[in-house]
């Protein structure tokens, strides 16, 4: 089976990404497109990033997360503690996020170390979450092999008997990570894919460097 992809151009023309509107500090440019996507409304989903880690096997492997917050520290997702990612972040702290806003022709790509974010702060979040994203937290090994469907939604009723009339508390092997950036490119698609891309890289004292790279 063959499909030739040849003809799937797009001229990218809706915006662009001069030397003259960037800010001090690449959190406040990703906070300023963040918002004008939220706004733009064509992005269901504008906190979805893909996760990439270094796995255990050697291997990459990149995964759609949910960004929860966003702040000059970083940015924080939450996830199982023993799945496949975390036992990845575990062995190796480095990671690289990456949004994809297509209807604003925008990416952005970030690297740097991750670490766990404290028990009070996973609590507050976990607090937050429907009953059911409490339980399913409970009920998913995540990345472990199971026999069928049916096994998960049997589990999911043992614990909704359970924690019937209870408090749910999160689980220890389920929490936050903070990602902590060391760069931040910012890519603006231009016509003739002459696209802007603007590289931030931290440097000591909380400054930043900020280069321009070819497209």
């Amino acid at each position: 089976m063959q499909k030739d992809l040849g003809d799937y151009r797009k001229s990218y023309e809706k915006s662009e990404l001069t030397e003259d509107v960037l800010p001090t500090l690449p959190i406040e440019l990703f906070q300023r497109w963040f918002m004008e996507t939220e706004a733009q409304g064509q992005v269901e989903e504008p906190n979805a990033m893909t996760l990439s880690t270094l796995g255990l096997d050697g291997y990459p492997k990149s995964r759609v997360v949910l960004l929860k917050e966003f702040n000059s520290d970083g940015f924080v997702f939450y996830t199982n503690y023993e799945s496949e990612k975390g036992k990845s972040i575990a062995v190796n702290n480095k990671v690289c996020l990456s949004f994809f806003w297509p209807a604003m022709e925008r990416q952005v790509i970030i690297k740097g170390q991750v670490k766990k974010v404290d028990g009070i702060t996973s609590d507050a979040y976990f607090n937050s979450r429907p009953e059911g994203s409490k339980l399913g937290a409970w009920a998913s090994n995540q990345s472990t092999v199971i026999p069928s469907r049916q096994f998960l939604e049997n589990r999911l009723e043992e614990l909704e008997t359970e924690f019937k009339g209870t408090e749910i508390k999160r689980p220890a092997h389920w929490g936050g990570y903070l990602v902590i950036p060391e760069e931040m490119e910012f890519w603006q698609g231009r016509a003739n894919r002459l696209h802007d891309r603007i590289l931030y890289s931290a440097e000591e004292n909380g400054v930043w460097n900020i280069e321009r790279l070819s497209p």
